[in-house]
């Protein structure tokens, strides 16, 4: 029998320091990202409940005074979206007795347990977000083109990276469950079918900007339709918007962002590519790797606890950068290219853009670093140290 190994996350160290600070601990994450694999694996000696179990979940919404009171602490309590009203007895078990790391969360649905959270447990609990593996947590890093669409092929989701799964099997269940357990608790999706040719759309358009009207206009639904639906995969983080930069923040809120699929293996099923050299060499080779990147960034900024936050940029000019870091009164620029050659050109939009004592970096499978001028350095993609490279 073939044995599903455990690869450690980045987010233990800052989740075990944090947790024993604050009586309750929250992990957010879409379906299947390791959340409760990581928990039990980092704290053994928590007893574990979880309310995918129909009856644990009927009991906990009936009773759920009697059910908290009833808690053998500390505990996991996995996917609580599913039973929000235990949350208020939750604060008042906390209340009466404060001792830190009581209680460990899981939810699935980010914006819709976060609000509910703010609501009963603000000020008493920590808050943490997990995404499938970074790069660094498979083991590997593929430096040459073949091996990297491979990898973005695979996805990031634990299963396929630790046990033998059947890509097309593993996706194919994902979206089922998915759509049945996430999807419908959290709107009535009548139509599972035009569902899924919406989320086939939204993947033909990741890495470009979201043009909500015209996605609607193509898959025969309302414009309200598909904002409530762009809504649900927000919120169950199967996509990531990617807000533009602008000094002005209202107009970061109002300004289309940019779409991007937080796994790029569900990202390629949707694509319905079956193999890596069709997809290295397809037309969404390029937008596909810079999903890749951009998602590496934000596992980045989740995994270390940072407080960076993630835009990319274009003026009125249609001059484009990829993706910004801003931390603090840092700005880090990056523009993503899939290809090996590296010409002067690419690097025009990263000298240009008006970034004071920005540092200014060109990702490309060009395995040399190079200085580019203008205080652009080309870097192999794979050295990239998002928001601090050299």
């Amino acid at each position: 029998m073939y044995c599903m190994k455990y690869l450690s996350r980045t987010l233990e160290a800052k989740l075990r320091l944090i947790s024993g600070q604050f009586p309750v601990t929250v992990v957010t994450g879409p379906r299947q990202s390791g959340k409760s694999t990581m928990l039990r694996h980092m704290f053994p000696a928590y007893h574990y409940v979880s309310f995918d179990d129909a009856s644990v979940r009927l009991a906990a919404k009936q009773e759920p005074a009697l059910f908290v009171s009833g808690l053998p602490v500390p505990v996991i309590l996995d996917e609580v979206q599913y039973a929000p009203e235990i949350l208020p007895y939750i604060k008042i078990s906390v209340d009466s007795e404060r001792v830190n790391g009581r209680f460990i969360l899981t939810g699935s649905q980010v914006f819709n347990l976060m609000a509910r959270i703010s609501e009963s447990l603000a000020g008493r609990a920590a808050l943490f977000e997990l995404l499938p593996f970074s790069l660094a947590e498979t083991g590997t890093i593929p430096v040459n083109q073949r091996d990297c669409y491979r990898q973005i092929l695979q996805g990031f989701y634990p299963a396929p990276n630790t046990q033998e799964t059947d890509l097309q099997t593993f996706y194919g269940s994902y979206l089922s469950t998915y759509i049945e357990r996430d999807v419908r608790q959290i709107q009535n999706v009548k139509d599972i079918s035009t569902f899924e040719i919406f989320m086939q759309i939204l993947a033909g358009r990741a890495g470009g900007l979201l043009n909500v009207q015209q996605i609607a206009r193509d898959c025969g639904i309302s414009h309200a339709t598909a904002v409530s639906w762009l809504s649900v995969l927000e919120i169950t983080r199967i996509i990531y918007l990617l807000r533009p930069f602008y000094r002005n923040t209202t107009k970061r809120l109002v300004k289309s962002p940019k779409l991007y699929f937080t796994d790029t293996g569900l990202l390629a099923f949707l694509l319905k590519y079956r193999d890596a050299e069709t997809l290295l060499a397809g037309a969404v080779s390029g937008s596909i790797f810079e999903n890749m990147l951009v998602i590496e960034a934000l596992k980045w900024k989740y995994n270390t606890h940072s407080s960076a936050d993630l835009y990319f940029y274009r003026d009125s000019n249609g001059v484009e950068v990829d993706l910004i870091i801003h931390d603090g009164q840092l700005f880090s620029l990056y523009e993503i290219k899939s290809g090996a050659a590296i010409r002067s050109e690419m690097a025009s939009n990263l000298a240009s853009v008006p970034f004071e004592g920005a540092k200014r970096f060109l990702l490309s499978f060009n395995e040399h670093p190079l200085p580019m001028g203008n205080g652009v350095q080309a870097i192999p993609w794979w050295k990239v140290e998002w928001g601090a490279s050299k």
